[in-house]
């Protein structure tokens, strides 16, 4: 039986929120080995000059703590 862990990782981009919840996982694997799967919580975005500068995602990243 495999025990999992759950870490949320807040992450932005100027392209989009794919590219954001990439960002996020990108940057949780610099310090947690074995995600498994990772799932967008929440999406928002920062308006300016009314055009869309930047996509946010809250992302609870799932990984295995044993195998």
């Amino acid at each position: 039986m495999a025990i999992m862990k759950v870490i949320e990782v807040m992450a932005n981009s100027s392209k989009s929120w794919e590219d954001a919840a990439k960002q996020a996982v990108k940057h949780a694997s610099k310090t947690v080995k074995n995600i498994k799967s990772a799932y967008i919580n929440e999406q928002s975005m920062v308006v300016k000059d009314n055009d869309v500068s930047e996509f946010r995602v809250n992302v609870k990243t799932s990984f295995t703590v044993n195998d």
